[in-house]
């Protein structure tokens, strides 16, 4: 008996230490700073995840406006509940989905505004009792002595409140409450039993149709459940409107705590519940915390650095952390999901994915993603083509099901172009050149005026600028697919449109301007004004827009007169000074000269340099904005951080290369920041960056060498990286005269 009794105990303890999470070998968890970002105009989220996960669960500010896109700021003490769905770094306020929030004292159903917090629910709180780390949150409601901590898998939000002895603790359900835009259709709650209530909220915003459903279950049984439609009390324990708000009544003794289990799907209640039961079926909440965190650890460690300064560390892991909330899952456990074809699509063969800010994101965010993530890249190019094929072109700026049409070109294009070139397997390459190909020969969006004219004329749309270089962009990735595929019909006619830049460049102002016909472009005509979504350009002036080529840059410096009127116009860029403007676009931020680092057309520039032989100067420009537009304060993100683009051009500046044209495979060497880079790639495979002699004086590379062999070139190929070894650079604190400057050694 003794024997079966130890067998029993040793079997128990073999379980629970497989539910327990590995030790990670670097715990970098530490070195991520969620509130980095929360001040000026980051808009990032706070709260707690896992990575890409479905659920962002965390705290909404009373406030509303542009810097509370995220539902938080900084600037902030007030929260009115703490909501299932965020977005992170976006120029438009969205989700904010089912939203719970723990009272004690009568029931208050209104969330009132800062004029009238007392006849509200909001609550006060201080920053200095919010803990923050990846995969948990915490924070003490003042008004009613509550503690909240908040955990989450991919699918459920999990809460524990510490109330006081109360006779009347409460937890709402408001269902009416989202973020920005974001406006209640249809919302539903019904309890089930003692212990659970679902529902859902359909709701129309920046995402026109939207859908969540959800199953919430509390570890303490219901006393009381009462629902409401907007402020009115309704008899039952269920109601379907508009405004509903269900309220959740208990008798609590000092410092019990509550436990609820939030699950959200997109597809049924019932789903959510199955989700609930697959992540989370237990009541551990400290293990789902660890296990969080062994998630967050697992992902932050595709990166190691090595630095003495563990500010840098702070930036950096809190960058990286910012590269891995979106694109979320927009699944169940099961595979299904809802279409925007407003279907459901059951049991899907990848994991199907939501808020894809490609405008942004195509330019560092997926090429970083092939080098880290490689694992995550058949996902979201499946997905996209999933969207192609129910709704006719790929995605522009996609979320919940919804297709935005956010921003200018058809940024999806040069992500779908740049995993098959450089040789990602786990999609339909038929039906990926099939879904670019068809996005870019509609009529839509400028594009009959491409097909015909091969320029968009200023006065039938506004943007045109941005529109059409975005379009010469997105073509040449679609003419490399061709050439690659044998389709040379196709590969002739879209390089051809991937030179339309041209007609957009003036040869006497030398600027990218706006063409009304074939022998006339609008004037009066100033490269600093910006007009926001009615002028030329798309968040930015001329003086950005000229350089936006990065498929063709050798085209470009030959349209300036060659390298060195190039370089002088380039030089120019950093030190010009004018009005933008009355009708600026707020975007624009983190100004040296005009050029402006808050935004994404601006994110290539500093490479330019290395292309015309000067790759020195790359390394001065990239090192002043690592510097000084990235810290490790509320305000150290420049700009709206744009769903990870901000922090991708980061990460890969810091450890010492950026990939210029998106679909060239080819990654321009900077400045590394680190003393070293450790990352895993592929199959196993990892690429070691060592910079020697490096310090922020010794910020230029004298010589480089890959696996031994001398390195003179000043770029590096995706081949190569993939490869895996040794990338080492030899650092001074003089440009070379001999390193990458050689026509032959350029990019």
């Amino acid at each position: 008996m003794l024997l079966l009794t130890t067998l029993f105990c040793q079997v128990v303890q073999a379980q629970h230490m497989l539910l327990l999470p590995a030790k990670n070998q670097h715990e970098l968890t530490k070195y991520v700073d969620q509130t980095i970002g929360t001040g000026f105009h980051g808009h990032v989220f706070v709260g707690a995840n896992v990575p890409f996960g479905a659920v962002q669960v965390g705290p909404s500010n009373l406030s509303e406006g542009w810097d509370w896109c995220s539902g938080y700021h900084i600037s902030d003490s007030t929260i009115v509940g703490f909501q299932h769905t965020h977005l992170s770094g976006t120029g438009i306020g969205d989700l904010g989905d089912i939203s719970l929030m723990p009272t004690t004292g009568p029931v208050i159903v209104r969330k009132g505004n800062v004029k009238n917090m007392q006849n509200s629910y909001v609550s006060l709180f201080s920053h200095r009792d919010e803990t923050v780390r990846p995969g948990f949150y915490a924070v003490k409601l003042k008004r009613y002595n509550i503690s909240v901590k908040l955990t989450a898998t991919e699918r459920v939000g999990f809460h524990e409140y510490t109330f006081p002895k109360s006779n009347e603790a409460h937890i709402l359900i408001d269902l009416q409450e989202g973020i920005g835009w974001d406006r209640p259709v249809e919302t539903s709650i019904k309890q089930v039993n003692a212990t659970t209530v679902i529902g859902y909220r359909f709701s129309t915003g920046w995402a026109k149709d939207q859908r969540i459903y959800f199953a919430a279950i509390f570890s303490k049984p219901i006393k009381n459940f009462s629902v409401y439609d907007s402020l009115t009390a309704k008899t039952g324990t269920t109601l379907t409107g508009k405004k509903v708000k269900g309220v959740l009544s208990f008798v609590t003794s000092e410092g019990e705590k509550v436990l609820v289990k939030v699950g959200i799907s997109p597809v049924s209640a019932e789903n959510a519940m199955m989700n609930i039961q697959a992540e989370i079926p237990g009541w551990n909440f400290n293990q789902i915390v660890a296990a969080a965190d062994q998630k967050w650890n697992n992902q932050l460690e595709k990166v190691v650095v090595k630095t003495a300064s563990e500010s840098q560390k702070k930036v950096f892991y809190t960058a990286l952390f910012h590269t891995m909330i979106a694109p979320s899952i927009f699944n169940d456990h099961n595979g299904d999901y809802w279409g925007t074809d407003k279907k459901v699509h059951a049991k899907a063969a990848f994991t199907n994915l939501t808020t894809f800010s490609l405008w942004d994101t195509y330019r560092a965010l997926n090429p970083l993603y092939t080098l880290i993530q490689p694992e995550k890249v058949s996902d979201i190019i499946n997905t996209m083509l999933a969207i192609y094929q129910q709704q006719g072109k790929l995605p522009v700026w996609h979320l919940m099901g919804n297709e935005t049409n956010t921003m200018v070109g058809y940024s999806a294009v040069p992500v779908v172009a740049d995993a098959y070139l450089k040789g990602f397997k786990g999609f339909d390459a038929n039906l990926a050149y099939e879904a670019v190909k068809a996005s870019a020969m509609r009529n839509d969006r400028g594009l009959k005026f491409v097909k015909k004219l091969g320029f968009i004329p200023a006065d039938s749309t506004a943007e045109s600028v941005a529109m059409g270089l975005e379009y010469s962009i997105d073509d040449s990735g679609i003419a490399a697919m061709a050439k690659k595929m044998g389709k040379t019909e196709d590969e002739q006619y879209f390089s051809k449109r991937a030179q339309n830049y041209h007609n957009y460049f003036d040869p006497k102002t030398h600027f990218m301007r706006a063409r009304l016909n074939e022998n006339q472009f609008r004037t009066p005509f100033s490269p600093f004004e910006s007009r926001h979504q009615v002028g030329d350009y798309t968040e930015g002036n001329g003086w950005q827009y000229t350089w936006l080529v990065p498929q063709d840059v050798k085209g470009l410096i030959a349209l300036q007169g060659g390298d060195k009127p190039f370089i002088q116009k380039l030089d120019s860029l950093f030190v010009a000074q004018g009005d933008m403007g009355k009708e600026k676009s707020p975007d624009i931020s983190g100004l040296i000269g005009q050029y402006a680092h808050g935004n994404e057309p601006s994110h290539h520039i500093t490479y330019l340099y290395a292309y015309a032989g000067q790759p020195w100067k790359t390394a001065e420009k990239v090192r002043f904005v690592m510097q000084n537009f990235y810290t490790d304060k509320p305000d150290g993100i420049i700009g709206n951080e744009d769903v990870g683009q901000m922090s991708a051009w980061y990460v890969l500046s810091a450890i010492g290369f950026y990939q210029v044209d998106p679909t060239s495979g080819v990654y321009v060497f900077g400045s590394p920041l680190f003393n070293e880079a450790t990352l895993k790639l592929a199959q196993g495979k990892t690429l070691h960056i060592i910079a020697k002699n490096n310090s922020a004086q010794n910020m230029y590379i004298q010589n480089a060498s890959f696996n031994g062999k001398k390195f003179t070139h000043s770029f590096i190929t995706y081949q190569e990286l993939a490869q895996g070894g040794d990338l080492v650079f030899e650092m001074g604190s003089k440009p070379s005269a001999s390193w990458g400057t050689a026509v032959g050694d350029r990019p």
